[in-house]
């Protein structure tokens, strides 16, 4: 997944020096903050001998499991081959990774000793719906990120535990979102579906999600731009659908939107309706690798706009600027529209009294 937006958004969030970048998971980078004490998400398989941790750390560890010394909190169990969680897990567990096995249900008494659990990794396993996965969930009082990328689940768990901050949810086989599934997750800023099967957004899915800001539906089977989606989103990622048009409004109500990802989609002119993007709040909008055959009308703030693939012979200035004035024009930063139908000298004479702060122009 493309991490352009994310990267342009970082400055703004103002990370400190003690966040690091460690593995990429369902397409977002994770942010290790060192100073909470979080420990690496890197396997640690391979990269110490497990004897020797045995010999000098006191601590109980499972026998499918490392449990290293400079981060008591954390369990390794990930790549073991596992089927099943491994039995009596150390209460004092907040961190538990079990990626890359081949689990496909969790026992009853699998979470009873880890009442303390924050974070659980349980990506690419093969992780089925059923109830039992849903209770076990919900007793996680304490749990703040879930990741359960690359499973077998066939729709959302219900019951998830009201603390959750972060829910990876991709690439999976989930075909609808039932009504107030997330209607507690007050705390939820980050919600990762793409690469499952939704084709529609039905009215009160993403009920009572008031501090969402990442929400990726990319990869699914959209054929419009969907309902009832959480109107405190700032990042909404829908490419990879097949969306071929916007209603006038389409974006009524996202007051707090900043970057729109609808690349790799069906959209055509016909289909846009010209004020589909006045939305002042944006900064970015991907329509790369679409069937656009003109320049869509974006608002005079927009910063970043992203043309690229598409069928584009004709550069209209009023699609950037209704009027140019000394303080009228657009304040784009960066526009592309290489791979169009056009060169840079069929722009019209005026393109730059309106585009007069653009950096980056590629065509």
């Amino acid at each position: 997944m493309d991490v352009r937006p994310l990267l342009l958004v970082l400055p703004v969030l103002g990370l400190s020096w003690a966040s690091t970048l460690d593995l990429d998971y369902g397409g977002v980078p994770l942010w290790i903050n060192r100073f909470l004490g979080e420990p690496s998400v890197f396997s640690l398989r391979g990269r110490m001998d497990s004897s020797w941790y045995r010999a000098v750390n006191s601590q109980s560890c499972p026998l499918e499991c490392d449990c290293p010394i400079q981060w008591p909190s954390a369990l390794y169990c990930d790549q073991r081959g596992l089927h099943s969680l491994p039995s009596s897990l150390p209460a004092r567990t907040q961190y538990l990774f079990l990626q890359d096995n081949s689990i496909s249900g969790l026992q009853a008494d699998a979470f009873t000793n880890v009442t303390r659990l924050r974070w659980l990794f349980l990506d690419r396993n093969q992780l089925l719906s059923d109830q039992a996965l849903a209770t076990l969930l919900s007793n996680l009082t304490r749990l703040e990120n879930l990741f359960m990328n690359h499973n077998n689940l066939t729709e959302v768990p219900s019951g998830l535990p009201p603390g959750l901050r972060q829910l990876r949810l991709a690439h999976n086989h989930i075909g609808q979102i039932s009504p107030g599934v997330f209607k507690n997750l007050h705390n939820l800023t980050l919600l990762l579906l793409q690469g499952n099967r939704l084709k529609t957004i039905r009215e009160g899915a993403f009920t009572g999600l008031p501090s969402i800001n990442l929400l990726d539906l990319s990869n699914n089977l959209l054929e419009e731009f969907p309902k009832h989606l959480p109107p405190s989103v700032q990042q909404l990622y829908l490419s990879e659908n097949s969306i071929s048009g916007l209603s006038q409004d389409c974006l009524k109500g996202f007051q707090s939107l900043r970057y729109l990802r609808l690349s790799h989609n069906q959209l055509q002119n016909p289909g846009l309706a010209p004020g589909a993007f006045n939305l002042s709040s944006l900064v970015e909008l991907d329509l790369s690798y679409n069937q656009l055959t003109s320049t869509p009308v974006v608002p005079t703030t927009l910063l970043y706009l992203y043309l690229e693939a598409n069928l584009i012979q004709e550069f209209n200035v009023s699609s950037f600027c209704s009027t140019v004035g000394p303080r009228d024009y657009s304040h784009m930063r960066i526009l592309r529209l290489d791979g169009n139908r056009m060169a840079s000298h069929q722009l019209p004479a005026d393109w730059v009294m309106c585009l007069r702060v653009l950096h980056h122009l590629f065509i």
